[in-house]
């Protein structure tokens, strides 16, 4: 009996080593699994194997996903896609990732005042061979003491989107290039009983970013007027060309749908799409979810004049939306920039670019044809040869998406009626100064 005692003494002691050795080899493997969940290149990393690419193009998540699984399977290298679009905030979403440790390996920036902002973290790519083929229009806005730090997703332009066939069932038969055009044009829209704008004033980007540009980019010194605002040379109240501004933003108003600032960006398109408007202020990258919507629908670009110089009024506002960067951090920066190379180079990169994605190539060597990007980039593409362009320029506000969403509140509230035209320059010029620290 006491040696059987004994006995069960030791297998109990056996088992109770073998329990605590399975309990910390859980422990690490818990923790193995935790950090890399929190950070999935910290195992891949160092043998590079996989690389995290945080996307804010939201309609082409889909497209960019597959190329990940394409590129996988002819290198073995794996990409992980993370989109934030539509109703995310990219830029505070990325500021999150890095303030938490999970920082991605490939991601996006604007250029100007955003390259200030995130430089410490770029990799310097101007050795990569994609930087010579870059149409000239995509370098300044990512260049420092002559390094370039992005590769450009594509070049992008906006303006108002029409409906042709509405524009013909209400008699417009030429497309209207000034203020006074575009306004007539909209008198016989609504006289055919067609609503002539849809506006997706809820988004704070399309009056803070594309809106309110046009005031600025039809200055007659653009960058030098944003620069003397910033020093205090100029001010935004009494500039005739922002007061001349006011009269597109007034009449699109009063000849849109009701609620405009209840209509978010997917109402928007979609509303249009579906022949509800003959207008919608918007962009190229539009172009996918209207075909999903309403394929072959009959559309096209017009200007957003602000007066009746028809010269300087017809110009549509092209420029680079935001650069691929490389984390000069990521322990898998080369296999990013491997990837990048890629992406501009092979068959698979290509189709994804020009036939997927429908962006305008930013690369000399890519070639596109109208039918294959659709009708409003073939019209981006003739406005920009034609040299008939105006500049993006909220990248260089100070403060940058603090203050175009600022400015935007002000415009909605503006839109809203209760704020006087007056009263929404001062307050663009207080937001102007706080940024500016005057």
């Amino acid at each position: 009996m006491r040696r059987s005692k004994r006995f069960m003494l030791g297998i109990f002691t056996l088992l109770l080593v073998l329990i605590v050795s399975a309990c910390g080899g859980s422990g690490n493997g818990n923790q193995t699994q935790s950090s890399s969940s929190g950070n999935e290149n910290a195992d891949s990393g160092s043998s590079g194997k996989t690389v995290k690419l945080y996307n804010f193009k939201v309609e082409v998540a889909e497209q960019l996903n597959q190329l990940a699984a394409e590129y996988e399977k002819e290198t073995g290298v794996k990409v992980i896609p993370e989109t934030c679009g539509g109703g995310c905030d990219y830029s505070a979403g990325l500021k999150t990732k890095f303030s938490s440790g999970d920082e991605p390996d490939i991601f996006f920036v604007a250029g100007f005042s955003d390259l200030d902002l995130w430089q410490e973290h770029l990799e310097d790519l101007s050795d990569q061979p994609w930087v010579s083929d870059m149409v000239d229009l995509a370098k300044p806005p990512i260049t420092k003491e002559d390094k370039i730090y992005g590769m450009p997703l594509g070049l992008e332009g906006w303006g108002f989107i029409y409906n042709k066939d509405l524009f013909n069932k209400a008699g417009i038969t030429q497309p209207p290039k000034t203020l006074s055009q575009l306004k007539d044009a909209a008198e016989k829209l609504k006289a055919a009983g067609i609503t002539p704008f849809e506006n997706g004033y809820a988004e704070w980007w399309v009056l803070g970013n594309h809106l309110v540009n046009v005031g600025f980019a039809q200055q007659q010194d653009p960058v030098g007027y944003i620069e003397d605002v910033k020093s205090a040379k100029a001010k935004i109240p009494g500039n005739e060309t922002l007061n001349e501004w006011a009269n597109l933003v007034d009449l699109t108003v009063q000849y849109g749908q009701k609620n405009p600032l209840q209509t978010d960006y997917n109402t928007q398109v979609t509303d249009f799409a579906n022949g509800k408007a003959a207008m919608m202020q918007q962009g190229v990258w539009t172009q996918l979810q209207i075909d999903k919507i309403h394929p072959d629908l009959n559309i096209g670009f017009l200007p957003m004049p602000i007066n009746d110089n028809e010269q300087a009024m017809d110009k549509l506002q092209v420029g680079v939306p935001n650069y691929w960067v490389v984390n000069k951090n990521s322990k898998a920066k080369d296999e990013a920039k491997v990837f990048l190379n890629w992406m501009v180079t092979s068959d698979a990169g290509k189709k994804f670019l020009v036939d997927d994605a429908k962006f305008i190539p930013a690369f000399k060597s890519i070639n596109a044809s109208s039918e294959q990007l659709g009708p409003l980039a073939a019209d981006i593409l003739t406005y920009t040869k034609e040299g008939k362009t105006l500049p993006w320029l909220w990248q260089r506000y100070p403060g940058y998406e603090a203050n175009t969403s600022q400015m935007a509140s002000q415009i909605q509230a503006y839109i809203g009626k209760q704020i006087t035209k007056d009263q929404m320059f001062t307050e663009f010029q207080n937001i102007w100064n706080s940024f500016s620290g005057k």
